[in-house]
């Protein structure tokens, strides 16, 4: 099965050079295609699952007491949110990078403790984060505030209440706008190209420059491809939040 759809497609170049799908039919250049949507795929969770961590902690840290706590809270939230994650994700990597300390495996070649990969982590994840924070603050603001008071008349502290009565309905609360932005999380992670991390366009734009007859089905399988990763990750959402729903609250 796998010999036909090699020979398929390369009998579909022979005819229309100009749809070259050499990834199909050249088992080297489908390796990279396979490498780069496992590294979109980690990539991708990665920075999801730091951004809601970031969101709860920085939301939670939004109704502190300590005023200098809030203000660092709201300069994290307006430094990422009013500057474009490109430039935040060169920034990273290009002037951060050059402070953070290296090390030598072989003796010889010295490596950065932190790769192009988990810069692009980082600075995706901070990105999203802020967004996340603010996500996060409106759900906590719609849980009504005597369910608050009434958890510390239980004698719950200020963290048991938020962990175990604020969160829970909050996130319900923060569902379809963490939806919203996990989903163009998942698609701003093609910029880490700029920083060489191999996730799937940067694979794809390789295969372009050694074979510029596979541009028009490269970039074909580039939206196909992503189509279907958001189109999953919609739908994981849409029945994540249908089974979170609490019947009568938040409608």
């Amino acid at each position: 099965m796998i010999d036909f759809i090699r020979q398929l497609f390369l009998d579909l170049y022979e005819v229309a050079p100009r749809w070259n799908f050499i990834f199909f039919h050249d088992p080297v250049q489908w390796d990279r295609v396979v490498e780069g949507f496992w590294v979109t795929i980690q990539l991708s969770i990665a920075c999801v699952v730091f951004s809601v961590i970031i969101g709860i902690i920085g939301a939670w840290l939004q109704g502190s007491h300590n005023r200098i706590v809030r203000n660092v809270v709201q300069g994290y939230i307006q430094f990422f949110r009013n500057t474009p994650p490109f430039v935040q994700l060169l920034f990273f990597y290009f002037a951060l990078g050059q402070l953070t300390p290296t090390y030598s495996p072989d003796g010889w070649l010295e490596v950065p403790i932190i790769s192009n990969v988990g810069w692009a982590i980082i600075s995706l994840s901070f990105f999203a984060g802020a967004f996340n924070v603010e996500i996060f603050r409106a759900g906590i603001e719609a849980v009504p505030e005597s369910t608050q008071e009434a958890s510390e008349a239980l004698g719950m502290s200020r963290l048991q209440t938020y962990v175990y009565v604020v969160l829970p309905l909050a996130f319900r609360v923060s569902l379809p706008a963490l939806n919203n932005n996990l989903v163009n999380l998942v698609k701003t992670t093609t910029q880490a190209l700029a920083i060489a991390v191999p996730e799937l366009l940067y694979q794809f734009l390789g295969i372009w420059n050694d074979y510029p007859s596979a541009l028009y089905p490269s970039l074909t399988m580039v939206f196909v491809i992503y189509i279907a990763l958001v189109g999953i990750l919609v739908y994981s959402m849409h029945r994540w939040e249908k089974a979170m729903r609490i019947p009568g609250y938040g409608t």
